[in-house]
């Protein structure tokens, strides 16, 4: 049986826009390809989840979701969070979606934000943060989302090496900056 979320809505198991887009960035990713496009599509289903239904989320989401960790590959750094928000930047630009801007740049960069966003509540920022802190919590975070979904999330999209490939990355910036191990963490 498939689970439905607060607003009722099944698991997306497909998304054009992500995959045409995370197309561009498939040598980059290499290895890891697989392993993001299912940490993108467990934190858009999550954000869905949260959101409702607001003017434009579905894109919205899925452009900062895409963009929102790249940088881990296209910078090579663990740093990332800045560098994502201009590949999204760039790609909104050109894309006729620069109103986007601000919202999609607020999204990734408060993405690891440990406190409540509220700065902006009709921003889909809240909802982004706690989407990706229920994948990378592996969901034992869940902000009210029904056991059931999360795991029907969870299972449709396996890890793939996606947690354990931020844990190496971790040890690696623990050894070279061990007072900011987790510089994209915030308050």
């Amino acid at each position: 049986m498939k689970y439905l979320d607060l607003h009722g809505r099944s698991v997306t198991t497909q998304s054009l826009l992500l995959d045409d887009l995370l197309s561009d960035y498939q040598l980059l990713l290499g290895a890891d390809c697989d392993a993001y496009r299912n940490h993108c599509m467990r934190v858009f289903n999550f954000c869905i989840a949260f959101a409702g239904d607001r003017p434009d989320a579905e894109d919205k989401i899925l452009i900062a979701t895409l963009f929102h960790d790249l940088a881990i590959w296209s910078d090579n750094t663990f740093d990332y969070i800045i560098p994502s928000q201009l590949l999204a930047r760039h790609y909104l630009e050109q894309s006729g979606r620069a109103a986007w801007i601000d919202e999609v740049e607020a999204m990734i960069g408060e993405h690891h934000k440990i406190t409540r966003y509220q700065l902006n509540p009709l921003w889909l920022v809240e909802p982004f943060r706690k989407a990706d802190w229920v994948d990378i919590s592996g969901g034992l975070l869940r902000f009210h989302l029904p056991d059931d979904y999360v795991s029907d999330v969870l299972d449709a999209f396996p890890n793939a090496g996606f947690h354990k490939k931020l844990a190496s990355l971790f040890v690696e910036r623990l050894k070279t900056d061990p007072f900011n191990p987790l510089p994209m963490m915030k308050m």
